[in-house]
């Protein structure tokens, strides 16, 4: 009796002995999201629908692409929208933002409202246009551009920044995407407007 009762005492021993102690659960470390860049087209669909939800007569005059340390307008696409709407009925105008980037200099993810001004309908930089003229999306834009300058300038310098503006013309009457090569239009290599009704090539700015 004496001799099982060591028996099982040296097993219990040696069971101790060799068990693993339990590990710690390992959690995997979370990815940071990808950046997410559209034309300006799809995030003007986005930001129209926001904008007729702070005031349903709300009507666009310009939309405008933002340079972000994760997007520099590459393809006709933007990772920062910003769209401007006013409205008669509210005497005020207000622009709304889309962003699909976590970089440090641009907007948080998602629609974002701005702050709401005065409206005044005869101010010549806020005339409206009817989205039904937007037929042409932002990446046909720099196809037009391409082939009058920015493919030389793409090709010296392939990450050189592309801004896309949106506004209607009220001289010529005419919906116009301006394609700036550069970070601003001050400072631009070369501006090509284009018919965003149509996609043709108007001129080369200076």
């Amino acid at each position: 009796m004496k001799k099982l009762l060591m028996a099982m005492l040296g097993l219990t021993i040696l069971t101790g002995c060799t068990s693993e102690p339990a590990k710690p659960v390992q959690t995997e470390k979370k990815q940071p999201k990808a950046v997410e860049a559209v034309t300006g087209r799809t995030a003007f669909q986005k930001l129209y629908i926001s904008a007729r939800g702070w005031a349903r007569d709300a009507q666009p005059y310009r939309l405008e692409s933002q340079i972000t340390d994760d997007w520099k307008g590459k393809d006709g696409k933007s990772a920062v929208w910003r769209a401007y709407f006013a409205s008669p009925g509210q005497r005020g105008v207000k622009p709304f933002i889309w962003s699909g980037s976590q970089a440090p200099d641009a907007p948080s993810p998602g629609i974002t409202p701005g702050n709401e001004d005065t409206y005044s309908p005869s101010n010549s930089s806020t005339r409206v246009f009817d989205p039904a003229f937007l037929k042409v999306d932002s990446d046909k834009a720099l196809e037009a551009a391409q082939k009058h300058g920015g493919d030389k300038i793409l090709q010296k310098t392939p990450d050189s920044p592309i801004l896309y503006v949106l506004s209607w013309s009220g001289v010529t009457n005419e919906l116009i995407w301006h394609v700036i090569y550069g970070t601003s239009p001050e400072d631009a290599k070369l501006k090509v407007p284009v018919n965003a009704s149509n996609g043709e090539f108007m001129r080369v700015e200076k």
